[in-house]
């Protein structure tokens, strides 16, 4: 089976190489017909915050991770970046990472969805066929059983609960203070709701779209404004959360510089959990900015996940049946069309006989003659090849067709 998962993620590459590997969406119908030119018969591309991954089914043997660096013009600087797996192993890559067993942060459940957006973008662009609709359905399937058989989703973990749990480090209350939320998504709308739950009375949300900043803010009584007026707002902003699909910052040095100086040097707590990175990097030069990225609250977060280490284990054992159970289907759809062309084979013996009684009856043969050349003839002719097979197997003795045969009609064994 040519299935290959080749990917990048948090585990094997830092912030600094997987964002260069980011397929925006806008761009990704192309860059799966890219691929799909490139010799995967099918293929869905996997792009979010921390993972980068190619789902293929190849034609023949080829150099995926090649492929993604050429995509991206960034030469071989992927080496020692990337993983490979295959068939089975593929398989249960893609059942724990649905699971959020491969995530960040244990247990997740973002990815879910993020996995079922690639999908319908592979099926959109005509990618996404028979192997992959299978895989992808299995799951979805597992991972549904995995949240529902166990409680690996039941601790409130995640990037967001963990930029906002380390917000408190740094203030004793939100009370008094000003959240300055940048995007609309998931990721900050999970952040907002950590934040008012802890208290805090101000939010600003800044989204490219009012409309949906505006949507956000009504669930918080908080305001609203576009990115270009980013600039004006952030010295109000005792806390940043930012998490953009932008391709560049939105929030420079040059923007915090000014607002820290406008702020007086009272600090700014600020979490970037974009890829590609939303704030310039230099801001954590300056002294009064406690700056933090998805890598950052990488060790933040473990200190938070060993109650669902004991799930983990739950789940990776329930994952196992179901790779055995997926790949066993799997063995199985190989033989469909020799089946389907042996009851094909049948039918035409069965229909061919049929029509002979038929005609020995409308010529006066009385209906037992006719049941006895019907059933006879019928045996004769479903017999006649596999028994001349098996003379021929056993004259060049060939004793592996003649064990198969045996299990094949469910014989007893020659105690000959």
């Amino acid at each position: 089976m040519p299935l290959v998962v080749v990917g990048i993620n948090h585990r094997t590459a830092p912030l600094e190489v997987r964002e260069k590997v980011v397929f925006e969406a806008d761009h990704l119908p192309n860059a799966l017909r890219a691929l799909a030119s490139g010799g995967a018969r099918e293929n869905v591309i996997v792009s979010t915050c921390n993972r980068t991954e190619l789902y293929c089914v190849l034609e023949a043997p080829a150099d995926l991770g090649a492929w993604l660096e050429r995509y991206h013009g960034i030469g071989r600087s992927l080496a020692g970046s990337l993983y490979e797996r295959h068939e089975a192993a593929a398989v249960e890559h893609a059942f724990a990472v649905a699971s959020g067993l491969d995530s960040m942060v244990i247990g997740e459940a973002q990815i879910l969805g993020q996995l079922k957006d690639a999908y319908r973008a592979a099926q959109e662009s005509g990618t996404a066929g028979p192997m992959l609709n299978r895989l992808f359905q299995a799951t979805f399937s597992v991972a549904k059983r995995v949240r529902t058989e166990t409680r690996i989703g039941a601790n409130a973990v995640s990037v967001a609960y963990a930029a906002v749990s380390l917000a408190r480090t740094v203030f004793a209350g939100f009370a008094q203070h000003t959240a300055l939320l940048v995007g609309a998504g998931d990721t900050i709308a999970l952040a907002a709701r950590h934040l008012h739950a802890q208290g805090l009375k101000r939010m600003i949300i800044a989204n490219r779209s009012l409309d949906r900043a505006q949507a956000l803010a009504a669930e918080f009584n908080a305001s609203a404004i576009t990115l270009d007026a980013l600039p004006q707002h952030l010295p109000e902003a005792d806390i940043v959360v930012s998490s953009t699909a932008s391709p560049h910052a939105v929030i420079t040095a040059r923007d915090v510089a000014a607002a820290l100086l406008a702020r007086r040097r009272r600090p700014m707590f600020m979490v970037d959990i974009a890829v590609p990175r939303d704030i310039e990097a230099a801001v954590a030069d300056f002294e009064d900015v406690y700056l933090y990225t998805l890598d950052d609250l990488q060790g933040f977060v473990s200190q938070n996940l060993q109650a669902r280490e004991d799930e983990a284990r739950q789940a990776r054992v329930l994952i196992e049946e179901e790779v055995a159970r997926f790949m066993t289907g799997l063995r199985g759809q190989h033989a469909v069309p020799t089946i389907r062309q042996l009851r094909s084979s049948a039918e035409s013996l069965r229909a061919q006989t049929l029509e002979d009684a038929a005609r020995l009856l409308a010529s006066g043969r009385s209906p037992e003659d006719v049941l006895t050349y019907l059933a006879d003839t019928l045996t004769n002719r479903l017999l006649h090849a596999p028994t001349h097979q098996l003379r021929q197997a056993g004259e060049a003795g060939d004793e592996r067709l003649v064990d198969a045969a045996r299990r094949l009609f469910d014989l007893e064994p020659d105690r000959e």
